[in-house]
């Protein structure tokens, strides 16, 4: 069972999402998206993801990453990434992700 903590801000324009496990994969990504649908506010503009606690991601997990963005519906900025190991980083470009995302430190 993953750890993960959705924090709006900003009046309901800005959530950040905390992900406090190690992996980010297969076996965690229905939990994460169920406790996204039940945080999700149409308000929401900037979501910023902290994956400081991840060492491994997989496709499931890109492919929750992609769903966050997709319920922005491009009314917001794309979805930041911080914090990520280099690890994780490597597979979000080498996928080309990073013109999707925003990596940030």
């Amino acid at each position: 069972m993953a750890d993960y903590s959705f924090k709006l801000t900003e009046g309901g324009t800005q959530l950040l999402i905390t992900i406090g496990a190690s992996k980010f994969d297969a076996s965690c990504v229905s939990e994460f998206k169920q406790q996204l649908n039940d945080t999700w506010q149409d308000t929401i503009i900037n979501v910023d993801i902290d994956f400081a606690q991840v060492d491994f991601i997989d496709s499931s997990g890109i492919g929750a990453l992609l769903g966050v963005q997709k319920k922005l519906r491009g009314d917001g900025q794309p979805i930041r990434v911080l914090n990520a190991k280099p690890n994780v980083v490597s597979v979000i470009e080498l996928l080309r992700l990073h013109r999707v995302f925003s990596i940030t430190e």
